[in-house]
């Protein structure tokens, strides 16, 4: 009888290392294949899409459990893609999984999230790559109706095409699992943050600033990412990394190029 592989799994976050969200999703896809964890040592949310250039980064092996070998990484959540796949992994994982971050992603969230940027680079070499979160910011919260859509989306995952230069966006609600109504495939609702900075002191009378705002759903579409969560399903939104707008081109082009 052939020996068949088991799928070799990349797992980060960018809620850091010893986050919750993260042993929750290891101890979920363990079944599913071997795994590599490489995730960032401290904290990095909303670092989007960065990547570390001017300092070194760092790798520290961190004993995690039998059988799963485990890094910590000085830089981003790309950072720790980027150095898996091109120092510490004999092969090419058939999946990259980010999560489960603490918090939403999201709508125009996507954007600033950590967690969605280390999916996009998975996506951007060729693997495919799911980025999980649940809509809970608590460092303590409870994963559990994470398990079963994790299950669910991986196994799909594994079992079949992902389209190419796509991953998936995944956000879970809040909710007991009872109350999960079920899996849906969503558009990223139109949205935005009115951002505001809260003018403060510190202890020694200097002042400085906190980004504070509020989340603004213009989108009253029933098909979107936003409208799922808030009924108690999954969402499920396939996101791209090209990010020239198709629609616009043929109006942009009919601009007057010449040049003076």
């Amino acid at each position: 009888m052939e020996n068949k592989e088991r799928p070799l799994i990349l797992i980060t976050n960018d809620d850091g290392i010893f986050a919750k969200g993260l042993r929750h999703l290891v101890n979920t896809i363990k079944p599913f294949g071997d795994i590599l964890i490489v995730a960032p040592d401290r904290p990095q949310s909303g670092m989007g899409h960065a990547i570390t250039v001017n300092n070194v980064l760092r790798l520290k092996k961190y004993k995690y459990e039998e059988g799963i070998d485990a890094y910590s990484c000085s830089g981003t959540p790309v950072d720790c893609v980027k150095l898996a796949i091109y120092r510490l992994l004999k092969r090419k994982p058939a999946l990259l999984v980010s999560g489960i971050n603490h918090g939403a992603n999201f709508s125009v969230n996507v954007l600033y999230s950590g967690t969605m940027s280390a999916a996009v680079e998975g996506a951007l070499e060729g693997v495919p790559s799911i980025g999980f979160s649940l809509c809970n910011h608590d460092l303590d919260a409870d994963f559990s109706t994470c398990t079963k859509v994790i299950q669910k989306v991986v196994k799909n995952a594994l079992n079949g095409e992902m389209p190419n230069d796509v991953c998936l966006n995944v956000n879970i609600p809040d909710v007991k699992p009872e109350e999960l109504q079920g899996i849906k495939v969503c558009r990223q609702a139109k949205a935005h943050w009115e951002d505001d900075f809260d003018a403060r002191k510190d202890p020694y009378g200097t002042e400085y600033f906190w980004l504070v705002g509020e989340f603004k759903n213009m989108d009253k579409g029933e098909d979107t990412d936003v409208f799922a969560l808030k009924h108690n399903y999954a969402s499920v939104v396939p996101v791209q990394f090209d990010m020239t707008a198709h629609h616009a081109i043929t109006e942009i082009n009919a601009w007057n190029y010449e040049l003076d």
